[in-house]
């Protein structure tokens, strides 16, 4: 009994490795259940789902990830701060259309490449070289805001201190 068990599920989990393969499945008189990829008499056609598979980096790659995040610290390290300065953490402001400038500074300002991006809730809503970035049409409520410097490439090699604004906004039942 254990040979046609071991038999079917070698069958099944080589009917799985191609996507596109037709299963079979059949039941005898005795109970035992049989796999194919033929059509058997008696027999039902049974949906198999595709395997997930995962295939791992080669040691090259591993190395090339260690020396990007050496490069990464070394250019985060060429700033001495990064900061939002406008709004100002857990400052509450009336806004009636939901836009908002946030004003970013650094010392030493950008070097040639970098760009300044602000997130709000945990997701990129503007870059700019500038250090001003207007967002738009914000809801009403408490939000958390970030600032990061990207490179070319916009790989974080700096984060400044988040902080956390609300705004106001007329509602239809104000």
């Amino acid at each position: 009994m254990k040979a046609p068990l071991t038999l079917a599920t070698g069958l099944l989990l080589l009917a799985t490795a191609s996507a596109h393969a037709e299963v079979y499945r059949h039941v005898d008189a005795q109970g035992n259940v049989t796999f194919s990829d033929e059509p058997m008499q008696g027999g039902e056609e049974i949906e198999v789902k595709p395997v997930t598979t995962i295939t791992l980096p080669k040691p090259d790659a591993v190395r090339e990830t260690e020396q990007l995040l050496e490069e990464v610290e070394r250019e985060g390290a060429a700033y001495e701060s990064l900061s939002l300065i406008s709004p100002e953490n857990d400052q509450a402001f009336h806004s009636g259309n939901g836009d908002v400038t946030f004003e970013v500074r650094s010392t030493p300002s950008l070097r040639r490449g970098h760009r300044y991006e602000v997130t709000l809730d945990g997701q990129p809503v503007g870059q700019s070289t500038s250090g001003s970035i207007t967002v738009r049409n914000i809801d009403r409520g408490t939000h958390q805001a970030g600032v990061h410097i990207v490179d070319r490439e916009g790989i974080q090699v700096k984060s400044g201190q988040p902080i956390t604004f609300t705004i106001h906004r007329p509602s239809r039942l104000n």
